[in-house]
């Protein structure tokens, strides 16, 4: 019977370490109180929390562990996390107690307040980030998300997070600045992102940017990060571009806001509102883009060069200096470099009073409702609605340009989009090559329309139902979209079925 007992224990204690060895030990919660903690403590209980985030950056977190910081505190930043966990059990680094979150202030000398670095299945969750130096610095952001001669991080996500007041460069070619900083770096070991996801995050007032990635966006070292998903956030008062990924495969960017851009960028700054850099196969979708004001673009959305299969659609854009989109490609770029602007699509988005730069961009007035830059091919903008209000001398009036960027736009197709101008409207496809207008809307006069064998310039249905409710447009389009709450702000959403809806009415109406 002692024998049986003896050979019980062994066995338990050697699970044990066994158990110890693989990292498989009961998860942990670490808890940090700026106010009442004491950094020689356990850390293990709220009673026994630590105090700063320096002692909280040096906790080995594994598998299913936390690290919780005292809500209704503010600690002196930065917070350093490295963390490993599983898809299983998962990291999470948030708050705990009541009151409001807790908030992480990065120091004056500090590029991030909070920086995520070589992680995997680690949550960031309900903390404000705060980082406003003494004086704007370039690449000076709020949470930075890094990996670097690591691999493949998967399963990162940043839920309800509040990032504001962030001060870095204004000026793009200094390294700008922003709320979120997505990088993928290495020199020994190629490392990206796999499952990261950005959701219900609030970013106001962040300069340059509010999220921009960093990774490997030449071709010749292409290596992206693939399932990103950007979800229900809402960006206020950010200068500068909005969501941005570059060097990605297969983005999800949908029912994001971003709303009253200040006129902060010195002149011949170009920014835009969602798109993406240096990507293949991005949808964004259900997303409102309003009031851009950068010097130059301030577009709602744009399909930039070095990407294919871009997907732009029910996307709502509303009074940016710029006009819908920007679909460009810098045709000198070397191919090891970029491989151009192929196969985008735009449909089914609602552009109104959009257009509307009051200063010039490059020495003249331009601010088209759509426009392509250099040798984009293969284009489809379709289905989608124009609606230009009046726009006052010496604002610019052109409703779709085609210019050069080291070349010419070559087969874009423009088919059942409705061009609706109170005043005038006008087209400059220079020697864009191969274009179609097939079965567009011309409700307004025109310089320079297209040919288009089956254009219709007349529509009781858009009289009726959009003209006629209110001649600005808003109120007769935007019972094509949903009303949903993001973040506080009531946003409006494409409505997928009432758009195609409404085409379908427009055709029979004919």
């Amino acid at each position: 019977m002692r024998i049986q007992q003896f050979t019980s224990f062994l066995l338990l204690a050697g699970l044990f370490l066994l158990s110890s060895c693989s990292g498989r030990n009961v998860p942990v919660a670490y808890y940090v109180d700026s106010e009442q903690g004491d950094d020689q403590n356990a850390g293990t209980t709220p009673e026994r929390a630590w105090k700063t985030l320096s002692r909280a950056g040096s906790a080995p977190l594994k598998a299913g562990e936390k690290l919780l910081l005292r809500r209704g505190r503010t600690f002196m930043g930065p917070l350093e996390i490295t963390g490993c966990g599983t898809e299983e059990a998962p990291i999470l680094v948030s708050g705990y107690g009541d009151g409001p979150m807790p908030v992480i202030q990065g120091q004056d000398s500090s590029m991030w307040a909070v920086r995520v670095l070589n992680s995997e299945y680690l949550t960031v969750r309900g903390l404000e980030i705060v980082n406003t130096g003494k004086e704007r610095v370039p690449a000076r952001t709020g949470l930075q998300v890094e990996v670097c001669d690591y691999g493949i991080s998967a399963g990162i996500t940043i839920d309800s997070v509040f990032v504001h007041d962030v001060n870095g460069s204004l000026i793009k070619r200094e390294g700008g600045g922003s709320g979120i900083h997505i990088i993928n770096h290495g020199r020994e070991i190629p490392s990206r992102f796999d499952k990261l996801t950005i959701s219900n995050c609030h970013i106001l007032r962040c300069e340059r940017n509010a999220m921009i990635w960093d990774g490997y966006f030449r071709r010749s070292e292409w290596f992206p990060n693939t399932g990103v998903v950007v979800r229900g956030n809402l960006i206020e008062q950010v200068p500068g571009d909005g969501i941005v990924p570059i060097g990605c495969d297969g983005t999800l960017i949908e029912y994001n806001v971003m709303r009253e851009c200040p006129d902060l960028l010195p002149p011949a700054q170009a920014a835009a509102g969602i798109w993406p850099w240096s990507c293949d196969n991005t949808l964004i979708q259900f997303n409102e883009v309003s009031d851009h004001k950068a010097p130059s673009d301030a577009q709602g959305y744009d399909c930039d060069y070095n990407c294919t299969g871009t997907v732009i659609r029910y996307n709502y854009s509303h009074d940016n200096h710029g006009g819908l989109v920007l679909v460009c490609d810098a045709g000198g770029a070397r191919k090891d470099y970029s491989i151009g602007n192929d196969r985008s699509r735009v449909e089914y988005n609602i552009s109104i009073g959009d257009g509307i730069r009051p200063r010039p961009d490059r020495g003249e007035m331009f601010s088209p409702s759509i426009h392509i830059g250099g040798r984009a091919t293969n284009t489809f903008i379709g289905y989608n609605i124009i609606h230009a209000n009046p726009r006052p001398d010496p604002i610019d009036r052109t409703t779709v340009c085609s210019e050069a960027w080291d070349g010419y736009a070559d087969s874009t197709t423009f088919s059942h989009n409705v061009f609706y101008v109170a005043d005038e409207g006008g087209f400059m496809m220079s020697q864009s090559t191969n274009n179609v207008f097939e079965h567009n809307w011309f409700l307004g006069s025109f310089k320079d329309r297209p040919e288009d064998g089956e254009g219709l310039f007349s529509s009781d249905t858009y009289r009726r139902e959009v003209l006629d409710v209110d001649p600005s447009g808003y109120k007769g389009l935007e019972q094509l979209m949903d009303e949903r709450n993001v973040l506080g702000f009531k946003a409006r959403f494409v409505n997928e079925e009432k758009i195609r809806a409404f085409f379908e009415k427009m055709e029979l109406s004919e």
